[in-house]
């Protein structure tokens, strides 16, 4: 290794951290995680120093090596399932505890469609997750959506259409004014938020967990501007959020709402995912968006 292999310490921890979370979202379990990040170090200098330089992304190489040493694992005869208590792979116990009714749910979804929502919320691009998990793009989006919708009726309860949109409307107002305690109270305490860029913007690689973190999250991303406008609109059927910049669409929010307060949020940034909400409305009907 010469001096321009040399990697920013700060750069190094967020790439071990990013590995960390995409392992024990997929296996539940944080001292396991632990294990999976260090067999993918392992391979990485097991390379010669000629192949690692041809590798251009070398956390993209290491999240596809995670990515499939998860899938040997989850796919070991007599694996015990469910998350267990271990040495914190997690930023913090706040979040470990907040993620776990999401990991449970996830715990319970077919290996495939488990694969496919986690490595997307991650970010990876759709090409890589194809790869690892085995099958054709289109495949993939279909089984990541199907994950999808798995953990809204996991974690949604019955709420009437109204109840619904008042929730919505509040939350609205509370991300336009940057009122932070409102949209606090207005989400579950263990709410969690999901980020879909596509690889396109530069939105968060994971989701983030709790009422207050996710509240934050949310305005900063929303934050006041001229050119920036927040507005109700009907997504996926419900109520959701639709944040124009300038005369274009640029984020689409839809929100699952249990005990008239918000279980998750689905924030919406891929270009690409948002290309319909930018042609001219043909009928005025409501949009809709694919999760992440």
């Amino acid at each position: 290794m010469d001096q321009s292999d040399a990697v920013p310490i700060d750069e190094l921890w967020e790439e071990r951290r990013f590995l960390l979370d995409v392992a024990h979202w997929m296996l539940g379990d944080p001292g396991a995680a632990e294990s999976v990040v260090d067999e993918a170090y392992h391979r990485w200098y097991g390379l010669s120093d000629a192949a690692r330089r041809q590798v251009t992304v070398p956390r993209s190489w290491l999240a596809k090596t995670v990515g499939g040493i998860c899938l040997d694992r989850l796919a070991r005869p007599g694996r015990a399932a469910g998350p267990e208590e271990g040495h914190g792979a997690r930023p913090s116990e706040v979040e470990e505890e907040a993620g776990r009714v999401v990991l449970n749910a996830l715990e319970s979804l077919p290996t495939a469609e488990r694969a496919a929502f986690v490595f997307r919320a991650f970010g990876m691009a759709p090409g890589t997750v194809a790869d690892i998990v085995g099958r054709t793009e289109p495949e993939l989006a279909e089984l990541a959506e199907r994950a999808r919708q798995w953990l809204r009726l996991r974690r949604t309860r019955s709420t009437t259409p109204r109840q619904h949109d008042a929730v919505a409307r509040a939350v609205c107002r509370a991300c336009v004014s940057g009122d932070g305690e409102l949209l606090t109270s207005l989400l579950c305490s263990d709410a969690t938020a999901f980020f879909d860029g596509g690889g396109k913007v530069r939105a968060l690689t994971g989701p983030v967990h709790g009422c207050r973190p996710v509240a934050d999250t949310l305005l900063t991303l929303l934050a006041r501007s001229p050119n920036t406008t927040l507005t109700t609109h009907s997504v996926n059927g419900r109520t959701g959020l639709v944040a124009n910049y300038g005369r274009r669409v640029a984020a689409v929010i839809s929100l699952d709402v249990s005990d008239d307060c918000v279980a998750q949020v689905w924030v919406t940034l891929n270009p690409d995912k948002l290309r319909s909400w930018n042609q001219p409305p043909t009928d005025g009907g409501a949009g809709s968006v694919e999760g992440p």
